[in-house]
């Protein structure tokens, strides 16, 4: 099974959640967090996310770096619904006999208090073998600036324009998957400008973007030729597909006045459109050439 398909698994299967139906779940499974109104009418984002060996970072990383991304993974998905990080839950798997525990532990720590989400709590556990993967585990707790709402990825409106806050590919060749800068501030100002959607690009641009047209059910075009992409791609196609990006991807009204940011936004690198009759919601992506690409597949899927 692809990750595709056990994600509409889940959703469908989390129906019985009855979000929004009375009881205090605003957001459920399908977006960068999770969404609860507190009983005093407070917002809390949770959001989590895991980092597996061999998987997102390679054997012999230096902890620092390790630590850092699991902590970053997290933020980001706080910063793509608009959001402040507060507070941090982190488990560890470990290598049987691992010697570097503590220094893995404060380095994690190290990272969460850095973007104001301390750890208070976890779980740790060993595995039964020395060559098995390292795997962590962070969850985030966030709030929204007052007066701010999250942003969910099905709020995009035909007419909207698409920016992005930084390039997209090279991740891993960079070593940008480690070092990535989570878009706090950027995300903070959509929330308070009200864009309409948002979500990070973690799993490639294509693929990402193709969630956000379906889930606000119209189509995403994108032009190839406006893509910020690194010089380390060979392609387009390389750029949109490579994933660990962890920019932001917003939908903006054309009329919203761009701000000056550091970084500043990338775009319009397309918009967005209502479907046409018997066209099912989708990205696509149009190259130099004009021809038009399916979006969906352009990306990973765990």
């Amino acid at each position: 099974m692809d990750e595709s398909t056990l994600h509409n698994h889940i959703y469908q299967r989390s129906a019985d959640l009855n979000i929004g139906g009375g009881n205090r779940l605003v957001v459920g499974p399908g977006d960068d967090c999770a969404v609860y109104q507190t009983p005093s009418g407070d917002t809390t984002l949770i959001t989590v996310d895991q980092l597996v060996e061999g998987r997102h970072f390679e054997s012999g990383t230096d902890l620092n770096l390790i630590a850092r991304k699991a902590i970053a993974r997290s933020v980001s998905d706080i910063a793509a619904m608009g959001g402040v990080p507060s507070w941090s839950l982190g488990t560890g798997v470990l290598p049987k006999d691992c010697k570097q525990a503590n220094e893995l532990f404060d380095a994690m720590h190290k990272w969460a208090t850095h973007w104001n989400c301390p750890l208070i709590g976890g779980d740790i556990a060993s595995h039964s073998q020395s060559d098995h993967p390292l795997t962590l585990t962070v969850t985030v707790g966030g709030t929204m600036l007052e007066n701010a709402s999250p942003i969910l990825r099905s709020g995009a409106q035909a007419g909207d324009e698409l920016y992005l806050t930084g390039q997209v590919g090279g991740s891993f060749e960079s070593g940008w998957h480690l070092l990535f800068e989570p878009r706090l501030s950027a995300g903070q100002w959509a929330a308070a400008e009200g864009v309409h959607a948002m979500m990070d690009i973690s799993d490639g641009l294509g693929r990402d973007a193709h969630r956000i047209a379906q889930a606000s059910g119209l189509i995403i075009e994108i032009d190839a030729s406006k893509l910020p992409i690194s010089h380390l791609c060979s392609d387009w196609k390389q750029a949109v597909s490579e994933g660990e990006d962890y920019e932001l991807l917003m939908c903006i009204a054309p009329e919203t006045q761009i701000p000056s940011m550091d970084p500043p936004l990338q775009g319009p690198i397309g918009r967005c459109r209502a479907c046409e009759p018997n066209e099912a919601p989708g990205a696509i992506i149009f190259d130099p050439h004009g021809h038009h690409h399916d979006a969906s597949r352009m990306g990973w899927d765990h």
